[in-house]
């Protein structure tokens, strides 16, 4: 279950990523530790995410989560790289990884299979296309539980 204040924080991250010309991936608040972990994947769309982005982004966030208040307890921050084995959600995504060796999990399974394997060719509304070794795998996206960068590959 995603914590309450995850919306407000999408909301004051978002802009304050794209300042700096980045993109929110994901964020997650552990409040199951304490103090409380709040982990905010982020991708540079330019490059590979390095260190300086973190950082930048780190100090940017944390200045607007302090002056609007949201979190009125102490909490950690921590901004990273979501990594090489992050789930594809964006249609950026689904084109930035064209061609990239993917798993797609379904549920329930489709055509008997619960797990596809190929190179990402697309996706569009209701669809994503799959190439197993030339030939075109046309999966419901309705069925698709996540679509995943293939790291075996």
């Amino acid at each position: 279950m995603t914590h309450p204040l995850i919306p407000q924080i999408i909301d004051l991250a978002t802009p304050v990523a794209a300042e700096l010309g980045l993109e929110v991936v994901s964020i997650v608040f552990h409040t199951n530790q304490s103090p409380p972990v709040l982990r905010v994947d982020i991708f540079n769309p330019l490059q590979d995410i390095g260190l300086d982005d973190c950082e930048r982004m780190s100090r940017a966030l944390e200045a607007s989560l302090d002056a609007g208040e949201i979190i009125p307890d102490a909490y950690v921050l921590e901004v990273s790289s979501p990594g090489i084995s992050r789930q594809l959600v964006t249609d950026r995504e689904f084109i930035s990884f064209k061609g990239f060796p993917v798993v797609i999990s379904t549920s329930p399974p489709y055509e008997q299979q619960q797990e596809w394997i190929g190179l990402l060719m697309r996706r569009d509304e209701t669809t994503v296309y799959l190439n197993q070794k030339g030939r075109v795998i046309k999966i419901p996206r309705d069925l698709i539980t996540k679509v995943q960068i293939d790291e075996r590959s």
